[in-house]
């Protein structure tokens, strides 16, 4: 599947170590020339803030965040997102979900955006296993620093697969 406008969104917050992994991942893609259509943000925690760049109407979504999956630290994945849709579940049970205003968690962003008819079917997670996220701190740790790079090129390969290539379309 081709789409014309991606978003690729770096999520976390850079005071929680390896929680930062995806604002570093953007920072350094912002950096990069990458195809027309392909925009760039980083929203921190804000997962509102995500939800409103999606408004601007998106074919696709890759979010950079760190991802635990129980692997060793500095593993770089390429996760096919799976929202639930909140329209399904019971009144309670969307109100314990979606009770967080600020959607400090790129689950709770995405399912309020499916709810909101702006997420993309096709949303991708380029993530990365964590060292330590939990206490307070400035910097990556030096697994998950070693994979940005690496991040950064799963993202630039799903870009590619994403949008059609200038001079290449039938």
């Amino acid at each position: 599947m081709t789409a014309g406008r991606v978003l690729v969104v770096g999520v976390g917050n850079v005071l929680h170590g390896d929680d930062g992994f995806g604002v570093e991942v953007v920072k350094r893609l912002s950096e990069r020339r990458l195809p027309s259509g392909v925009d760039v943000a980083e929203t921190g925690i804000g997962g509102i803030h995500l939800v409103h760049e999606l408004m601007a109407g998106y074919d696709a979504l890759v979010v950079v965040d760190a991802v635990d999956r129980d692997r060793p630290p500095g593993t770089v994945m390429v996760i096919d997102a799976e929202v639930i849709d909140v329209g399904e579940l019971p009144v309670d049970e969307r109100h314990d979900l979606l009770a967080d205003m600020h959607l400090a968690t790129p689950e709770r962003a995405l399912m309020v955006a499916k709810a909101a008819g702006v997420l993309p079917e096709r949303t991708i997670i380029v993530g990365c296993q964590p060292a330590e996220v939990d206490t307070l701190g400035i910097g990556l740790t030096s697994a998950v620093n070693d994979a940005v790079d690496h991040a950064v090129a799963e993202v630039e390969r799903c870009v590619r697969e994403l949008v059609p290539v200038h001079g290449s379309e039938p």
